[in-house]
């Protein structure tokens, strides 16, 4: 029982959303060192500086209770006891050379040579994190939050709106549109099932402003003819996934968003994003980006 126990103290569920449902995994084992590159490098800004202060912290008090075995190993220490080993310790690891304290023993020459190799591996381990946590490219792609239905050029066609808001060139755009849905065969096997929405573009070659990603919803397209209630019952989600080339740092990215389908707004519009003003000039308002209104409403 005890066992069972322990072993399920590192099976922390995980929570993740599927067309708007979360889903919580169980009986992974997970431990704090499984994949701690991945950890490191998605965890928040606060949370990995503070596992870095800790572990440097409990690195240094380690290695000042090693130290505090030969009390008379560090010349002119203070303050004496602990305190001083932990100080002596911190000015070991970072190279200061004070001067004031220094092993003079062999005892304490030694575990400070260990102590700068170790300590050298620590910090080059944490550097090189904070490093690719600032190289890792990150799109910042702002997309609408609810996708619209509406006719264009007589036909119905699927709309999501989505914005590029560095505002810089982003090359060789490309996006692609996916449904997501249970489906249930005649022999009562239920699967999810990932089916492509082809895209009237699918490519923007100058995506830096906005980007109305459409679908027509046509014989050929898995949601002709397939009623609302239906699409609910089968738990549908949209995933809209848009990749290119950022120009100012030539890397790939990625963002990808979803949607559930009572996201989706059925004989809306979307809000003119640009108009011009007095001057001429036109101007981009993101402030109406996710408004909708309906078909037979003025905007």
């Amino acid at each position: 029982m005890n066992g069972k126990r322990a072993n399920s103290f590192w099976q922390r569920p995980r929570v993740v959303q599927i067309g708007g449902r979360p889903f919580v995994s169980e009986g992974l084992n997970e431990h704090f060192w499984d994949d701690f590159y991945h950890r490191a490098l998605t965890m928040s800004w606060p949370g990995f500086f503070g596992v870095a202060i800790s572990v440097f912290l409990i690195f240094n008090a380690l290695f000042a209770m090693v130290y505090q075995i030969d009390p008379n190993g560090i010349a002119n220490q203070f303050p004496k006891g602990l305190p001083g080993a932990f100080f002596f310790s911190v000015e070991t690891l970072a190279t200061v050379g004070y001067g004031d304290m220094h092993p003079q023993s062999v005892y304490t020459h030694v575990v400070a040579t260990a102590e700068i190799i170790l300590g050298m591996g620590n910090i080059a381990v944490f550097t090189g994190l904070i490093f690719a946590r600032f190289s890792r490219p990150r799109a910042k792609i702002l997309f609408g939050k609810h996708p619209i239905v509406r006719m264009i050029d007589g036909k119905q066609t699927l709309m999501l709106r989505a914005a590029n808001m560095r505002q810089n060139l982003i090359a060789q755009a490309s996006a692609e549109l996916h449904l997501l849905r249970l489906h249930a065969s005649p022999e009562g096997f239920q699967i999810r099932r990932i089916e492509d929405l082809k895209l009237v573009r699918d490519h923007h070659p100058i995506f830096m402003l906005s980007w109305n990603v459409m679908h027509v919803i046509d014989e050929a397209s898995p949601l002709y003819g397939v009623p609302l209630e239906n699409l609910e019952s089968s738990e549908a989600a949209l995933l809209l996934t848009i990749e290119g080339i950022d120009e100012t740092t030539s890397q790939s990215m990625m963002a990808r968003h979803q949607w559930g389908i009572k996201d989706v707004r059925w004989n809306h519009r979307y809000v003119d994003l640009i108009h011009r003003d007095s001057d001429g000039v036109s101007i981009v308002d993101y402030n109406v980006f996710h408004d909708v209104l309906p078909l037979d409403e003025e905007a």
